[in-house]
């Protein structure tokens, strides 16, 4: 790879207009007047984590495991309290792992969207195994769950140069993996609208980058659990105030500790107090957005 302060003007605007931002689809109204949209996420790694590492760790092997023994149950308990539906990604090998999980969430009305085979990084991939491995994914989870996936969110987020086209090849009605904006948009592939829904993402709205533990670097929890909730709820009050969409990621085996899950708990009161917010799963607003803006999935040229 050349310096890319070598690069011409070709190139590095190649680079930034491969996937990029389309037109707004922020809905002029959201179903039965709702104020705002509440997309709840759950990763669901479990030992995936440590399995694309190599799996020499067993606890860390472990670790996934709390995700599944403990995190999950809880996470349930919590929405079924408030009678809310989420979205979980799931790679292919933790839902073969914990398959009963799986139908059981699925038969809950929840959703179970793609994240990956074995949350391994798109980037390292050719474009062959790439393919492969999505196409792999969501056959796994369509026998899994009963339910083919219409949404993915890309193991790490990663995003290769590939990752789109093959999003586009598989029909999918969003992705959940990219950070321009606040509110959904519609993702453009090399200047070609490709009626792929994007539900933007954001390490501020992710448990992880708060909680993580990493004994061998430099990685530590370093923020109070009472501080993330608060992060969280000026993140939930900036949406409603703008009328927008709230989306946020979690993950089993770190907001599921008893001294964490009081911040799902609390957050979903706030929401469920304010009467006037549509909580409804990833597949749910990327489709009432689509619709609402008269999209149409394209292929690629």
């Amino acid at each position: 790879m050349t310096d890319p302060h070598t690069w011409d003007e070709p190139t590095w605007r190649g680079k930034v207009e491969a996937v990029r931002a389309g037109r707004n689809l922020l809905p002029d109204t959201w179903p039965n007047g709702a104020r705002c949209a509440v997309a709840l996420s759950f990763d669901s790694d479990h030992e995936t984590n440590e399995l694309r590492d190599g799996g020499a760790s067993t606890a860390r092997l472990s670790w996934g495991e709390y995700g599944t023994r403990r995190g999950i149950p809880r996470i349930r308990k919590v929405l079924d309290r408030f009678g809310m539906k989420a979205s979980f990604f799931v790679p292919a090998v933790s839902a073969l792992l914990h398959p009963d999980e799986q139908r059981e969430l699925a038969d809950e009305g929840h959703e179970i969207g793609l994240h990956g085979w074995i949350h391994e990084l798109n980037t390292g991939l050719d474009v062959t195994t790439e393919r492969d491995l999505m196409l792999r994914a969501a056959d796994t989870l369509e026998k899994i769950s009963g339910t083919r996936p219409v949404g993915m969110r890309t193991p790490s987020w990663d995003y290769s140069p590939n990752t789109l086209t093959l999003a586009r090849e598989m029909g999918l009605l969003y992705d959940s993996s990219l950070f321009s904006d606040d509110d959904p948009y519609e993702i453009v592939q090399n200047g070609d609208p490709t009626g792929i829904v994007e539900l933007p993402v954001e390490w501020i709205r992710d448990d992880a980058v708060y909680f993580m533990m990493n004994r061998f670097g430099a990685q530590r929890p370093y923020t109070p659990p009472t501080d993330v909730l608060d992060i969280f709820t000026r993140e939930f009050e900036g949406a409603y105030a703008e009328g927008g969409l709230f989306l946020l990621t979690m993950h089993p085996h770190v907001i599921g500790y008893r001294s964490r899950i009081f911040i799902l708990r609390d957050l979903l009161h706030q929401i469920a107090a304010k009467g006037d917010c549509w909580v409804a799963t990833h597949a749910q607003i990327a489709q009432y957005c689509a619709q609402q803006a008269g999209m149409t999935p394209k292929g690629p040229k």
